[in-house]
This record gives structure tokens, sequence and C-alpha cells, in this order.
């Protein structure tokens, strides 16, 4: 029997955990190429022979998916994965379009061939967008835990954007480990808000050895919490799986992938920010969750916003810096610093697009959806400079950083500024802490 030519269509994230779970050690098929979209400047490496294992002792090469065509045809390939998220479902069956028409195989696969058993109990926080809440909610989670006396270790969705086999298993306790393994702002964004309540948060490539490291970290560990990245289904097998949803985007868990899978897979659903979503996309939400989750708990609950300095926004022209991949990738219009420029009366949002400069620039390009925000993109020591050149260059009385890291301490910025916060609310009954009550009972 020939073995099979494979493709994985991916983002540097779930293509290199598919290839690990299910295509390593698969003598039967031959993994010939990674292609790579949504993450700037990944293409060109190779899946390093450390990680590759022995079938592999030249790596993997990765491609852009734009050459997708061309490496079916000149590679041979019979079958191609996709294996990224946070896309609709027409943008996944244009690729399955692409990939038929060049003579290959289109497949997804699914939890079962996937997923690693923990030898804990293992909570999952995933959502049906990037941007639904879910940094927050394992943030709760994880302190109601605590109140226990419960030690819970988080595990983050990889973002492995660096040096590959240096990034195997990541360990994050302290801010200086998030320079010592040379972060991204994406990355930093959601390991620093964990690791400055004290929490442990482990993360990389090679996700059975980061759960085998986290089971057994030396500062213990009673409970794994899967904090989800995009809108992806879990990597792990939960015990109890939780899904955010966003009125914001309302209907948008029937037409994302793989967020209908997940929330499809919830046993516990928190409908986040209904503090500012409009009533009617609030019981368009419920309505799909009883289609889709009849079993599913309902959580309601908002992420009330605080600033440092309310008088820093106050009647000023305002440049507003949100999260990158929210607007990038999760297509929204709005963010946590919006929501601040306008709870705190800033007088104007100043728009960016005319004082970007490189990188930045490019993004505005590939998003044209953006508008008025700056995405704080920060993969490379250039996007950096540069999104430190447009900040300071925009003609504005003051910054609003809607971001949940610290900028401040990466890029100098010279006009006033002021950090915005949140934090999961829930509101009424069931809450987390009675889903929680009833989940500790069990373990």
């Amino acid at each position: 029997m020939s073995k099979k030519n494979v493709i994985i269509i991916g983002a540097a994230g779930r293509d290199f955990h598919n290839f690990n779970t299910y295509y390593r050690d698969d003598e039967n098929s031959i993994v010939v190429a990674f292609t790579a979209a949504q993450i700037p400047d990944i293409d060109g490496r190779k899946y390093p022979r450390e990680l590759a294992g022995d079938l592999y002792p030249n790596g993997i090469p990765i491609y852009l998916e734009s050459e997708l065509p061309a490496l079916i045809k000149k590679l041979n390939v019979d079958d191609c994965v996709f294996s990224y998220s946070d896309v609709t479902y027409q943008k996944v069956m244009e690729v399955s379009a692409i990939v038929n028409s060049a003579g290959a195989n289109f497949i997804l696969l699914g939890p079962r061939d996937t997923m690693v058993k923990s030898t804990k109990p293992l909570i999952a926080v995933g959502a049906i967008r990037t941007g639904c809440g879910k940094s927050q909610t394992s943030r709760k989670v994880i302190e109601i835990l605590m109140e226990k006396g419960l030690k819970v270790v988080a595990i983050r969705h990889p973002m492995p954007y660096g040096d590959l086999a240096a990034q195997k298993v990541q360990r994050f306790a302290e801010i200086s480990d998030l320079k010592k393994h040379d972060c991204t702002i994406e990355e930093m964004e959601e390991y620093e808000p964990h690791v400055v309540r004290g929490n442990v948060i482990y993360a990389g490539v090679d996700y059975e050895a980061i759960l085998r490291a986290a089971e057994n970290d030396p500062d213990g560990c009673d409970v794994v919490l899967w904090d989800g990245g995009n809108n992806d289904f879990p990597f792990y097998k939960p015990d109890l799986n939780i899904t955010v949803v966003d009125p914001h985007r309302a209907g948008h868990e029937l037409r994302y992938y793989p967020g209908e899978v997940t929330l499809r897979m919830a046993d516990v659903v928190v409908i986040n920010k209904m503090d500012s979503a409009a009533p009617e996309d609030i019981q368009t939400v419920r309505e799909n969750i009883e289609k889709l989750a009849p079993e599913a708990t309902v959580i309601d609950g908002t992420s009330p916003i605080m600033v440092d300095d309310p008088q820093v926004i106050k009647g000023k022209r305002v440049l507003v810096v949100e999260d990158g991949p929210t607007l990038t990738h999760g297509g929204m219009k709005l963010g946590a610093g919006t929501v601040a420029a306008q709870k705190y009366g800033a007088s104007e949002l100043i728009d960016p697009r005319p004082y970007t400069v490189g990188k930045l620039a490019e993004t505005f390009k590939i998003y044209p959806g953006i508008g008025v925000l700056l995405p704080a993109m920060g993969y490379s020591d250039q996007q950096l400079k540069d999104l430190e050149t447009t900040i300071n260059n925009t003609d504005c009385d003051a910054v609003v950083i809607g971001t949940p890291i610290d900028l401040g301490r990466l890029i100098n910025i010279t006009k006033p500024s002021t950090r915005v916060y949140y934090d999961l609310q829930e509101i009424g009954y069931p809450d987390l802490k009675t889903v929680l009550d009833e989940f500790v009972k069990k373990i």
C-alpha cells in the first residue's frame, strides 16, 4: 500500500496539533507540506525535525496558502486537511473547491482523533468567535476554583510564531518569562493577564508534552484549564466544556467554523456583553443556543469596563488601540477600548489610517473593514516599531489602550494614555460558581 501524500492547511496552531496527534507516527501517510494563513510572516519556515519525529528527519516545509493549487500538483497530494479556525463556512468551502479542483481530497479532522486525555480534571473554555470573552471567563473560572483551595494550571491554545523547536513546551509564571520566551504582543495579551494574577500558564507547540508538564507542574496541579483560541474546539478531552457567545455578532454561531462545533459541544454557554448588546440580538443568540445546545446551562454575563484615568478620555480626541486579532480575522467593529471611549465621554475617535506606516499600513490593506480603530499588531519587532510610530504620529489628544497588556512596557507612547480593564460579571443565576460547585463535587 503506497503512502498518501498530505498537506495540512493551517495558521501555526491547530495544524501542528493535528499533525502531532494524527500524522506524526502514521506510516501510511506522509505530510509533504504545511500551508500558512491569517498570521503574517510565518511562511518560509519549517516544522522542525525535533518536533516532526523520526519519519521526518528533514522537517516539513511551510508555504503560503496561495501556493496550494500548485503544491497539490507538484507534490502529487492525495489529502488536504483544513486546520485553522474563525472562518466562515463560505471560506471553508472555497478552500475545499480549490483543493478538489486540483484533484485532492478535502478533510476536516474531528475531536475523537485529535483530543488528548488528561490525567487531571479538565475544564475547557472556548467561544463561537475571536473576541467573545474567553480570557475573562477563564480567569473567572480560575478565581472560583482557587477560592476552593484548588491549584489550577492553565494551558493556552497555541500561538507559536518564533523558534518552533524552542517553543515545544513553554511555562509562564512571572512577567520575566514573557521576555524569556520572546513573546509577541498577541501572545502577551493572552499570557500576561494570568501571570499578573499569580496563575501559571503553559503554551507552545507539542500539546501532549505541554499537558503532561502542566499536570506535573512544580507548584502543583489539581485542575487543568484549557484557555481556547479563536473559536476552535479543545485540544484536550474536557470534563466540563464552557463556550462563550457574543450578541454583538448574533447569528455568527451558525456561520463560522468551527464555532458551531464548539457551541454544539458545550455543557455551559456564557452569553457575554449583554449590557451593551441589543435585546433582539440577545434573543437571537438565545434561540440559537436552544437549537444547537438545548441541554447546556446558560449563564448571562457582562464584561464591565474600567480605566486607569477617565480624565484622559473625557472631552478628548482619542486614538483607540484594540486587540489585533479581534479586529482582523475576528471582524469586530469595536472592542473594549471603543466602549471605554464612549462610556467616559471622548469627543471624537481619531482615524489612524492617514498615519499608519510599514506593516500596519499593510494590515489595513488586508483588512479594510477595521475602520477608525488601531489593531495592536506585534508579531515582530518591526510591527512593534510600526505600532509605536503610528501611535505617536497620530493627531490625537490621548490614547485609549484596549489590549489586555501594559503596552507602555513594550513601546514608548509619547501621548497621554490610559489602559482599559474588563472582567466577567454574571447576571443572576445560574452562575459559574453554581456550575463549578457541582463540578468540584464530582472530581
